[in-house]
């Protein structure tokens, strides 16, 4: 019998990664301050305009904003965790769903279905 189970992809962290990764977490922090910088332009535009009641109007857009400030600290702590991580470790990258075969008698435990991908600069080195 086939069942569907979660396997979870990890990335071994090289030079050519870790440059990857760290130029990937830079553009986003800067995407998130462009997005952060525009809002609040919009934010005082609508302001001046006094089209719409300015206490609900506040409160939406100041949650915009520490959405956007809370994810480029996300970025910033694992920029800072990808500088101390050695060459070599393994990252969590993301998990995909695949098909397992079972058979009666196989152990029903979780180590024993757990399935692993690690990949190497963009190649699949293990299946454990």
């Amino acid at each position: 019998m086939n069942i569907l189970h979660t396997i979870t992809v990890k990335q071994v962290l090289t030079e050519s990664t870790k440059e990857i990764l760290l130029k990937r977490y830079e553009n986003q922090k800067i995407q998130l301050k462009r997005e952060h910088e525009q809002l609040q332009f919009e934010w005082k535009k609508i302001e001046r305009a006094k089209k719409y009641p300015s206490h609900k109007l506040s409160q939406h857009f100041q949650k915009e904003m520490d959405e956007k400030l809370e994810k480029i600290k996300l970025l910033d702590f694992q920029l800072e965790q990808l500088d101390i991580l050695p060459i070599g470790s393994e990252l969590k990258e993301k998990e995909v769903q695949g098909m397992i075969d079972i058979q009666v008698g196989d152990n029903w435990d979780e180590e024993a279905l757990s399935r692993t991908i690690i990949i190497e600069d963009g190649i699949v080195k293990e299946i454990r």
